[in-house]
């Protein structure tokens, strides 16, 4: 286990799969994260007044954090909702190999 600081999990949600992987996959190819899992969540939450209940897809984005405004940026060009969740978590620590991989992999 090594000591991190300088990656970080951008934690964000989709309406559908196609936005998901679109949104992901452009960050990738940007080399703006190393990587992103998609999977399947539903969400339960107040907006404009009303609790809203919905099937949505969540991303967990791995990066540097020195990348993160960029994410934010993109992510927030892109993306379909008025106001997207967009939270990230400093990886406080992780497998030696992966972070060497993942601070290659998003430049």
């Amino acid at each position: 286990m090594k000591a991190s600081g300088k990656h970080t999990v951008v934690y964000t949600t989709f309406p559908d799969t196609r936005t998901a992987r679109r949104i992901v996959n452009g960050l990738v190819a940007r080399q703006l994260i190393a990587c992103g899992s998609i999977f399947k969540i539903f969400s339960i939450y107040r907006w404009q007044g009303k609790i809203e209940r919905s099937q949505e897809y969540g991303a967990l984005i791995k990066t540097t954090r020195r990348k993160y405004r960029a994410v934010e940026k993109y992510i927030k060009e892109k993306h379909p909702y008025d106001v997207p969740e967009i939270i990230c978590w400093d990886i406080a620590a992780g497998q030696a190999d992966y972070l060497a991989w993942l601070s290659d992999a998003a430049g």
